[in-house]
């Protein structure tokens, strides 16, 4: 292993202890820079920074285990922790005498520092601010205890999700219940009751997916919905207590909603814009997604429910277009798309991972090492299967981050993927669905921004410093060219017999991708309006629903059933960060939308374009803003309508 790079290492018993002592030396750190008289950009910024990069490094390995190898002993020290690291960054955050060294070095220094510096400096003093440094007493008191709160709610938020997802088994006794499943499905969820066959789901997400896509049952499609739809009750009082919370402190803050004090660290200028933004692709695209359904309901003699959608589209899907999404999974194995992804990237911005040997958190997670021109860059950890111990969902976790230290040394970055695949074993490989391959490529898009970065200013390096509403664009990019006939050949290989995906089934999966885009699209700008309008304003209880269903009427062709609380799951905006922000999904697309037809249109392999967007979006992380790299790559603000085309959407 090379010593550029941390050891994945983590002792939970003596955690807590150790990162007391690694806080109070922090603060003795933050002292001595204080008690320095000629504050200057490297003798107190560059420390400063890093010594916060330096706590990730230790504090980011409990975040991971924590979600991939969850355990009461995890749980409890991630709990305990949570309150300590709030309290210090409100502490750090609101300490006025850092406050103003920032502001003094940039009244003194500004003119002699390089852009990436001068937007440490700016994007700082913008944080301060926002964390109520120059709040009095009282106030910042207050927003202290309010900030050690949130995160404990949006902790036991996740978890309460978590513990209902694995509490949940489904078991079927008759075999008539999972015809039209595929043998490796049937295989994963085959077990034995009472010496009898039979086969267990549960609310995991590749269980889920398979009974909700091919489960012919419906009233045991609507019993696996409930539950999915159901799960932690107990968050209301939870999401309650947390938009109240959020509120308060955007108010003490000045702002007038949490949406306002959102937008201060994102592309979008105002509030209205991003409404507007929503509304408008909802305008553009609902005429399409009632056709949609009409064509889904004339699947079905009843009228559509929630929990028959997926199954009748897939009936739909292979009935249109003769394909059976099942027939695909034997060409995505695992390994076989893994290494794919790696040809694809080599060929598009000449990159090269090598695979390392080492002992991990899990026999099944890798590690690799990725090369430019035979230079070492980064290390990229990946954990892709679904186990019990694990969160749900796929995400991509920053460890360190490219910069250079204070002695002038270079630090590598590293990352880790982690996805929800399903489980190989002795005697099945791995087999992906298509939409799992379009998961990887956009994990690995994340991935990509934050090791290809060449910043050398750890605050702005990678994805630290790129705005919210931008920050999904790379990976959104990249997930694009999962549907591209080129790169699927690359890797689109039957396990067992080698023979590459045909054209045919190459020109059915293109002819596919856009099936039902408008609905999808009603989809996620529903998830996006309940977001945004959630925070624009005061709500609680009842309250949340009404909105909710309000939105739906726009958004939602088919009514959801009363039980439906899809908001006590939403983990994306109550314990995941977006809250406020979700809309960002959509406004980073229309720049991922713009640049890959740009680079498609180029002849995708080895082409100009794709090297300028590797040295302009990718090297570059957040050391300018989104819509400055944007406009330096393609010459032009980016245009809504390529995302419309994306979709399929006239």
């Amino acid at each position: 292993m090379n010593t550029a790079f941390l050891k994945f290492d983590i002792n939970l018993e003596t955690f807590i202890d150790t990162l007391k002592e690694k806080l109070d030396k922090n603060r003795h750190t933050i002292k001595t820079l204080l008690a320095i008289k000629e504050k200057s950009y490297a003798n107190f910024i560059k420390p400063f920074e890093l010594m916060d990069e330096y706590l990730d490094h230790f504090f980011t390995p409990l975040v991971h285990i924590n979600s991939v190898k969850n355990s009461e002993l995890s749980q409890k020290v991630y709990a305990d922790s949570l309150p300590l690291m709030s309290e210090y960054a409100t502490e750090i955050g609101q300490n006025l005498d850092i406050f103003k060294a920032f502001k003094d070095i940039k009244k003194h220094e500004y003119n002699q520092l390089n852009s990436e510096q001068k937007r440490v400096l700016d994007l700082n003093i913008l944080h301060f601010k926002l964390s109520g440094a120059a709040l009095e007493k009282t106030k910042k008191e207050r927003l202290k205890a309010i900030n050690v709160r949130k995160s404990e709610l949006s902790n036991d938020f996740s978890q309460n999700v978590l513990d209902a997802t694995n509490a949940y088994e489904k078991i079927i006794t008759d075999e008539a219940d999972v015809e039209g499943l595929s043998l490796s499905d049937k295989e994963s969820a085959a077990c034995e009751i009472n010496g009898k066959k039979a086969w267990k789901f549960t609310l995991q997400m590749p269980s889920y997916i398979a009974y909700m896509t091919y489960g012919a049952n419906s009233d045991i499609r609507e019993e696996l919905y409930k539950a999915y739809t159901t799960r932690a009750p107990q968050n209301a009082k939870l999401i309650d207590e947390l938009l109240a919370l959020r509120l308060e402190s955007a108010q003490i803050l000045g702002f007038k909603s949490c949406a306002e004090l959102s937008l201060a660290t994102k592309m979008a200028p105002d509030t209205d814009t991003v409404v507007n933004f929503l509304d408008e692709l909802a305008s553009q695209s609902r005429n399409q997604a009632q056709k949609e359904l009409q064509t889904l309901q004339s699947m079905s003699t009843e009228k559509l429910k929630s929990s028959d959608t997926t199954y009748y589209s897939q009936k739909l899907k292979k009935e249109r277009y003769e394909i059976d999404e099942e027939e695909y999974r034997p060409y995505f194995e695992q390994k076989s798309v893994v290494n794919g992804l790696f040809d694809f990237l080599q060929k598009l911005f000449g990159i090269e991972f090598r695979k390392l040997t080492c002992k991990l958190w899990d026999e099944k997670a890798s590690a690799y090492d990725l090369y430019v021109n035979n230079t070492l860059r980064a290390r990229l950890y990946m954990d892709l299967e679904a186990r019990k111990d694990k969160r749900g969902g796929a995400w991509m976790h920053n460890w360190q981050t490219h910069c250079t230290k204070e002695n002038g040394e270079e630090q590598l970055a590293s990352v880790f993927i982690v996805c929800n695949f399903p489980a190989s074993s002795d005697t099945n490989p791995s087999l992906l669905r298509h939409d799992d391959v379009v998961t990887l490529f956009h994990e690995m898009g994340h991935a990509l921004h934050h090791m290809l970065s060449s910043v050398n200013e750890n605050g702005v390096s990678g994805v630290n410093g790129v705005e919210w509403d931008a920050v999904e664009f790379p990976s959104q990019f990249l997930e694009n060219f999962a549907n591209e006939p080129k790169v699927l050949k690359l890797f689109a290989k039957h396990y067992k017999s080698g023979k590459v995906l045909s054209d045919a089934m190459i020109a059915k999966l293109e002819e596919t991708k856009n099936f039902q885009s408008a609905m999808s699209m009603l989809r996620q700008l529903e998830f996006a309006s309940f977001d945004f309008k959630l925070h624009m304003s005061s709500y609680s209880g009842d309250e949340i629903q009404n909105l909710l269903d309000s939105i739906r009427e726009a958004t939602a062709l088919i009514k959801p059933p009363s039980y439906n609380k899809f908001q006590n799951g939403f983990t994306h905006i109550f314990a995941g960060g977006y809250g406020a922000g979700y809309y960002s999904y959509k406004w980073a697309e229309v720049l991922s939308a713009d640049a890959y037809f740009a680079i498609v249109e180029e002849g995708i392999f080895e082409t100009k374009l794709g090297k300028d967007y590797l040295e302009i979006i990718l090297a570059k992380g957040g050391s300018q803003s989104m819509q400055e790299l944007f406009y330096e790559l393609l010459g032009r603000n980016p245009k809504t309508e390529n995302l419309l085309r994306l979709s399929g959407i006239s």
